[in-house]
């Protein structure tokens, strides 16, 4: 079915173009859906992305559309690569349509009012849909530009794993199957919050083992916090666990890295977000999370601080200084050893 019908990627920011430009050279039709006419029309005539991926070449097998229900009604496997803020307004208009249908979100968020991860949005949009994550480190110039890459497609569909691994699976993009959704999902969405300090502490030129260290604690406190909700621990231990929280610390191409970094060099939020152009879910995420992990008594240090030099006044040395001289904790108490 998938092969003679369209694929859709809804969205024509930077990962969506690269995902498209995916599945056309792996042979595949795609429709590739934006709201702005003017952006669809741009990529139509000048074959590249000029606003978030300037200088890659949209490949022929790629038609940029605007219209949505047209898109939906002729494909049968759908990406969904809009941002979090904009998902419901999109979705919900065209929910009839998407009854029976493959989604696969690709978006790394949470709501605000219902702490609700995107796959959970959509099934609450589409019940009768087929869903799916895709997640993992998977910067989006990168992949357009070859690099060998992973991912992870997480659904408790087997068929819909594997017909999103056969159609993403090429010579530089290698896509691994997981059974845990809600676990791939969250690891994707809390790692842009550390990501924001990776990037302050780079900018302000910390060392080495500075970032050693918050790696590896944002991993504790992602998982703690991952298993008191009920996601399986281990998941974080894998791409879309500390594979994505490597490289989006570690990574001047990563958004929230660049917000951070912005913000290292004495910008404000406002002017660093509008500095970056795009969307840096971390930002929107890190207030949720703080709310969540007080209301659940999780123990999160790190998303604390954070929210303190963002939102609360403090600066980054009264927050260093509180979580050095914070109590001394077990290194790894986040994951059972009982099974081991």
């Amino acid at each position: 079915m998938i092969a003679r019908q369209p694929i859709a990627v809804l969205g024509g920011g930077s990962f969506g173009t690269a995902l498209a430009n995916l599945l056309a050279e792996n042979g595949h039709v795609v429709r590739l859906w934006m709201r702005d006419p003017e952006q669809a029309e741009a990529i139509r005539t000048r074959r590249e992305n000029p606003r978030y991926l300037k200088g890659v070449r949209v490949l022929p097998g790629i038609e940029p559309v605007t219209d949505l229900a047209a898109t939906v009604s002729a494909s049968e496997l759908i990406f969904v690569v809009l941002p979090s803020s904009a998902l419901r307004q999109v979705l919900q208009p065209v929910s009839a349509l998407l009854d029976g249908k493959m989604l696969v979100s690709t978006t790394k968020g949470i709501e605000a009012q219902s702490f609700k991860l995107m796959s959970q949005i959509i099934e609450e949009i589409a019940p009768r849909a087929r869903i799916g994550v895709l997640s993992g480190p998977n910067l989006a110039r990168e992949i357009a530009e070859h690099a060998l890459t992973a991912s992870v497609i997480a659904s408790e569909d087997e068929a819909l794993c594997q017909a999103v691994q056969a159609v993403l699976h090429g010579r530089t993009f290698r896509v691994y199957a997981s059974g845990d959704r809600f676990g791939v999902e969250l690891g994707g969405a809390l790692k842009n919050v550390y990501a924001i300090m990776a990037g302050m502490a780079a900018s302000l030129g910390m060392g080495e083992n500075t970032k050693s260290m918050l790696i590896t604690r944002a991993l504790a406190e992602m998982t703690r916090f991952a298993a008191r909700l009920g996601a399986n621990p281990m998941t974080f231990l894998g791409l879309a666990g500390v594979g994505d929280l490597i490289v989006t610390c570690t990574s001047p191409k990563s958004r929230n890295y660049q917000v951070g970094h912005a913000l290292g060099q004495g910008l404000a939020l406002e002017a660093a977000v509008a500095r970056l152009g795009e969307v840096a879910e971390g930002v929107n995420t890190l207030r949720v999370l703080k709310a969540k992990a007080e209301e659940l008594g999780v123990y999160m240090p790190l998303v604390a601080g954070l929210h303190a030099i963002l939102f609360e006044g403090r600066t980054l040395a009264q927050v260093i200084e509180a979580l050095m001289t914070g109590e001394p904790k077990t290194d790894v108490d986040f994951i059972s050893t009982s099974g081991f």
